[in-house]
């Protein structure tokens, strides 16, 4: 008697949630493929490179600031990262900044760094997997009686994006269950425009990264070299998500008005801050959710197979706000429980 075929599934999206829930899966023996619009996998930890005044480029992380940790696998996870070199702890202090300059700081939970960037993390994560980038993904409906991606049918379907992106990707004519989940991928996101500059020196004093309040502009504050550990005169800001909004369509639009508003921030003299080497913007549409849903993935009947959805945007923290360690855990344990369906 011939064994019975095994199971298969799609991921859409290779951020860290897409590729904990590939990982589950496949250690299930799910046969399991992860597609991703990007050149690299990594999603929102996004990375981009600067020249220095030495001639050398420096990766500057451009999407999440950091990671925390408080669920044990993570913390395994994280642990072995450090061994290897890949993660490190960087701070627990962070300062309070205002348009008036700094007001003091603020001790939390140890936010980890990695000297490589936040992507190469999720690089890591995904050794071993089937991942397929500059893959646009344009439709999850129907065929043959099982979800399909592009007209493909497996049995599982997931889409580990912001539901935003997820929402429009669902042929809701083709299942009651893609309808149903178009429903309840209908809450909002914010955006937000990360501006990121080099300095032949650093002009600011001693900073990891700072919270900023009441200021229309910037919202928090990061040196990359204190943050990568190598010390690299690199600023990262990350605007409001209404500023954000107002310049969606030329996100460069705020690089030299959020430039201008640094010395404020860190209470510099504007007049003796020197030009930037370099300085660029990056705009993330779907930053954040204004409002997290309260359970950890979406996981629905479509047809004769299965879809989930995960990410930041699920399993809401005490604080309301997305975190890294709350992606993967979303993509890890949708992983275990659509396996667990599947088998």
């Amino acid at each position: 008697m011939s064994p019975a075929p095994a199971r298969r599934a799609t991921v859409v999206g290779a951020g860290i949630s897409g590729v904990a829930c590939a990982q589950a899966l496949a250690a299930a023996g799910v046969a399991v493929r992860v597609l991703d619009r990007g050149r690299r996998t990594g999603g929102r930890l996004g990375t981009r490179r600067v020249e220095l005044a030495d001639g050398s480029l420096h990766v500057v992380d451009t999407g999440a600031a950091y990671f925390t940790v408080s669920d044990e696998d993570f913390a395994a996870l994280v642990s072995a990262w450090s061994t290897e070199g890949l993660a490190r702890p960087w701070t627990d202090t962070l300062s309070l900044l205002g348009p008036d300059g700094p007001r003091g700081s603020t001790t939390g939970p140890q936010r980890w760094s990695a000297p490589g960037s936040l992507r190469g993390l999720v690089e890591h994560l995904a050794r071993g997997l089937e991942v397929t980038s500059q893959h646009a993904v344009r439709s999850v409906g129907v065929v043959d009686g099982l979800p399909s991606v592009d007209g493909e049918g497996v049995d599982a379907v997931v889409l580990a994006m912001p539901d935003p992106q997820a929402g429009r990707l669902l042929d809701v004519a083709a299942s009651p269950g893609l309808a149903s989940a178009r429903r309840v991928l209908s809450r909002p996101w914010n955006a937000v425009t990360t501006v990121y500059a080099s300095w032949d020196e650093a002009w600011w004093p001693s900073l990891d990264a700072g919270f900023v309040a009441d200021d229309d502009l910037v919202s928090l504050l990061a040196d990359d070299g204190s943050r990568r550990g190598d010390g690299a005169p690199v600023l990262v800001a990350h605007s409001t998500p209404e500023a954000a909004r107002g310049a969606l369509g030329d996100p460069d639009s705020l690089v030299a008005p959020v430039l201008a508003r640094l010395p404020h921030l860190l209470g510099a003299d504007p007049a003796a801050v020197p030009a930037p080497r370099t300085a660029a913007a990056h705009r993330w549409s779907f930053a954040s959710p204004e409002q997290a849903h309260d359970q950890p993935h979406l996981l629905t009947a479509v047809a004769g197979g299965l879809l989930g959805v995960c990410g930041d945007g699920w399993a809401a923290t005490p604080s309301g706000k997305p975190r890294v360690e709350q992606a993967w855990r979303s993509g890890r344990d949708l992983g275990r429980e659509l396996a667990e369906r599947l088998s």
